[in-house]
């Protein structure tokens, strides 16, 4: 499939949702060695919001879903974590608006966007031991891929190796940045949930687009 609609799109956030309630504890014992130790119940509350929100719309297009997507992170999730994952769906919507059907090049863009957002929110960059450590190189991969398949596939390779390199780091943006040289040896659970998210839309597709 060269393209997706408004029902693959969400299917794809309903699988993202599946996986990350799958693993809220695991991402709230990542959580607890840098953090308040609630990221994992956090984020699968929001996106379960997500996707009760999205089943509701009375008109599912791409961008809404897409829209509806980043409401539910920023109000459900809160903080600061809710506002950066909110921006990263948040400002690819406008790639996505009237347009029935999205390619891979499309997606990639949309995606790009959202990684922009993200760096300038959070001040972050590759290295700081944050979720653009998984999200940075997953959009690159997505973006070199020449359909959806490879992009998906090449992306969950990317943003896993991404999370696991936050191993290594010391934090210098989030709360964890205050933990200095303590941080080392523990995963970025932010950057572990972009893992999730994308390995979950390539086993989706792999699954149901194959």
């Amino acid at each position: 499939m060269n393209a997706i609609g408004s029902e693959e799109l969400g299917a794809l956030i309903r699988a993202m949702a599946q996986r990350v309630a799958a693993e809220r504890d695991a991402l709230n014992r990542l959580d607890a060695a840098l953090g308040d130790g609630d990221h994992g119940t956090s984020i699968s509350r929001a996106f379960a919001a997500a996707v009760e929100d999205i089943e509701a719309l009375q008109e599912p297009s791409l961008s809404a879903i897409w829209l509806t997507t980043a409401k539910a992170l920023m109000n459900r999730m809160g903080g600061a974590s809710g506002a950066i994952f909110g921006a990263f769906f948040i400002k690819g919507v406008a790639s996505l608006r009237d347009v029935d059907r999205v390619s891979n090049h499309l997606m990639a863009g949309a995606l790009a966007a959202g990684l922009g957002s993200v760096k300038a929110r959070g001040r972050a960059a590759v290295g700081d031991k944050t979720m653009v450590d998984a999200l940075a190189p997953a959009v690159a991969a997505f973006e070199a891929a020449d359909d959806f398949s490879a992009a998906w596939a090449a992306a969950a390779t990317a943003a896993r190796k991404g999370a696991e390199s936050t191993r290594d780091l010391v934090a210098r943006q989030g709360r964890a940045k205050f933990l200095g040289e303590r941080a080392i040896g523990q995963q970025d659970p932010g950057a572990t949930t972009v893992a999730l998210m994308f390995e979950a839309a390539n086993d989706w597709w792999k699954e149901n687009q194959a």
